[in-house]
């Protein structure tokens, strides 16, 4: 459990305008600024965000909130985790209450802060290897080679690892940080031969250039190193193993600095590697991202949903590469991620393309990228005979183990129609031969990821759209802003017997929650707090509310109110009683006494009225 002081501190710590504008490109609106909504589709912006009150409102889907609120949807991910991404972002450590947790839980938590702090420093210090030591001309002769700029290393902070068995664990160590933990963040190998360097392990990376790889807040959680001898032992890259802060097949790099552009855009650019990567980031090409490793994963393409409906894979023209975007296909298309491959020339890749050619060349290839099936049915045009019954057989196996992984109906029967052209025969031939394939597995998305994707495709509401939530009556609507927009009116409402009185009258539910919060209404950042503990619906209302021009004359609007709530339950009493009145067993002892409660009651009715 997440203190409230705590979200209260990271409610302050992150801005809401500069923290939606880095996901939605916002326009200033007099005193707020607009924008498209992401949740649903629309032309005319009726997306709301307020400085002011540090909250967003769509007047066209109804959703609205805080900043969690915000990131909880756009990047489909629950309370807690956005909490500790805003947290992240603003360098804020979070320190949960452990109310039934073992030592063992408290613990793992622990460690992922150190193994953080540990990944920063630890790219901070290969990146000064870069800069400053003699080792290292030689990565920096590579950079060069490869037009990479001091300023451009810097950005990437891109590092050397140099060439000793224990350079790093010396470092690590002089840092304090425990031999366990170096152990368990993968920096460190444990050792298997006693006779190689430091009998406690070894470093992991040794005499390499090294990529630090980030989490979307642009946190270092694990590194990739590339050999910069053409006679160098082991693979051209070494990655960090995983770790309790590193899942290779849940990140992708560069997404930190490219999430921006690939909202945008609607289309991610999927590089192979992260020269190529960083060559086109740097050329302006900037919704580029690259799986680690060739391929893409379930889960990489889950993630690369929340950005993108588009990816256009940019894998070198070779055989290997051709494959590596038929495995990717499965995941993209399982994501609901539509797909098409750009070919580079023979012999190029985007790093070389760029630098030989200019950025406009590299651009040009992305904007002529073919659809994938269309990309496929030309590349195995090539590969089979269509002219004999095998060549057939061959092509048309080979495209229903593509055209099975489509779960979309309508792309489906356009794929099945183009290739039952190209083959000459009919579509329900074709579709026999899908048949007997292994029907495509269905993608699992997890509910909030579902309604948030149905809602940018426009089949369905958008999330949290109060569809259900019944509107409070306007006297307790008013009584909820004043709550938590003025201090005057609030100290007057908490001073009325409110515990009596609401819990009486439908609807104030919310009225009573606001009332118990110990709140100072004009700190922005503990309302916000306050407003992302309620459901999302009553979130989504309330932010509305409060983006509405504050009353004139806020103690009258309060009075009135009250008294409007007062009269409320007075006249309910007094229905009651008549209603009683009028049964047949009622006594004529009963019912001289509920008429004289009744004439009291309508003489407090009448005080009320004069006020």
């Amino acid at each position: 459990m997440i203190p409230q002081e705590t979200l209260e501190q990271v409610a302050a710590a992150n801005d809401i305008v500069e923290v939606i504008n880095s996901y939605v490109p916002l326009k200033r609106a007099g005193s707020t600024y607009k924008a498209c909504c992401p949740f649903h589709p629309e032309k005319t912006p009726s997306f709301n965000v307020n400085p002011a009150r540090q909250t967003f409102k769509c007047f066209g889907c109804g959703v609205g909130g805080t900043v969690f609120k915000f990131i909880t949807l756009r990047d489909n991910i629950d309370f807690p985790s956005a909490v500790r991404l805003l947290a992240e972002r603003a360098g804020i450590p979070i320190i949960e209450e452990r109310f039934g947790r073992s030592e063992g839980e408290q613990g793992t938590g622990d460690l992922r802060r150190r193994l953080l702090a540990l990944h920063t420093e630890a790219a901070a210090w290969f990146h000064r290897n870069l800069l400053k030591t003699n080792e290292a001309a030689k990565a920096r002769e590579y950079l060069k080679a490869r037009g990479l700029t001091s300023e451009v290393a810097a950005r990437w902070q891109l590092g050397y690892a140099p060439d000793s068995w224990d350079a790093l664990l010396r470092w690590a160590t002089e840092r304090r940080y425990k031999h366990e933990e170096l152990l368990k963040s993968g920096l460190i190998k444990p050792p298997n031969d006693p006779g190689k360097g430091n009998s406690r392990g070894y470093d992991t990376f040794r005499d390499r250039l090294m990529f630090p790889i980030c989490n979307e807040s642009g946190n270092v959680i694990a590194f990739s190193g590339r050999v910069l001898s053409a006679d160098a032992k082991g693979g051209k890259y070494v990655n960090s193993p995983e770790t309790p802060i590193f899942t290779k097949g849940k990140v992708l790099f560069g997404l930190h600095m490219a999430r921006k552009e690939l909202i945008e855009l609607g289309f991610a650019i999927v590089c192979e590697g992260q020269i190529d990567l960083i060559a086109a980031f740097e050329a302006g090409i900037k919704n580029v991202i690259a799986p680690q490793g060739t391929a893409f994963t379930s889960q990489q393409a889950v993630v690369l949903k929340r950005f993108a409906d588009e990816a256009v894979l940019c894998f070198d023209a070779d055989a290997a590469g051709q494959q590596a975007a038929e495995r990717s296909l499965a995941s993209l298309l399982e994501a609901n991620v539509s797909v098409r491959v750009a070919t580079m020339p023979p012999g190029e890749d985007p790093d070389s393309l760029i630098r030989g050619q200019g950025a406009m060349a590299f651009a040009e290839r992305i904007a002529a990228a073919q659809d994938f099936f269309d990309f496929q049915m030309e590349r195995l045009s090539g590969m089979f005979d269509l002219n004999t019954p095998r060549g057939k057989s061959g092509f048309s196996q080979r495209m229903a183990e593509s055209v099975a992984l489509i779960t979309e109906t309508v792309l489906r029967e356009a794929v099945v129609n183009k290739v039952s052209a190209r083959l000459g025969i009919s579509a329900e031939d074709f579709r026999r031969l899908l048949k007997k394939r292994r029907p495509a597995k269905t993608y699992e998305r997890g509910e909030a990821d579902l309604r948030a994707g149905e809602a940018r495709e426009g089949g369905a509401a958008a999330p949290d759209a109060p569809t259900t939530f019944e509107r409070p009556p306007n006297s307790v609507v008013f009584l909820l802003r004043l709550a938590l927009e003025n201090e005057e009116a609030r100290a007057w409402l908490l001073a009325q017997p409110w515990r009596e009185l609401l819990p009486q009258i439908a609807g104030t539910e919310l009225l009573v929650q606001a009332l118990e919060a110990k709140l100072n209404v004009q700190d922005l950042s503990e309302t916000s707090a306050f407003l992302a503990t309620l459901p999302p619906e009553a979130e989504s209302f309330l932010t509305g509310q409060l983006m509405e021009r504050p009353f004139g004359q806020p103690m009258m609007v309060a009075c009135d109110s009250w008294h409007d709530l007062a009269k409320t339950l007075l006249k309910e009493r007094i229905t009651a009683l008549e209603s009683r009145i009028r049964l047949p067993d009622a006594t004529a002892e009963e019912t001289t006494r509920l008429l004289k409660e009744i004439l009291d009651l309508q003489l407090r009715l009448k005080d009320i009225a004069r006020l």
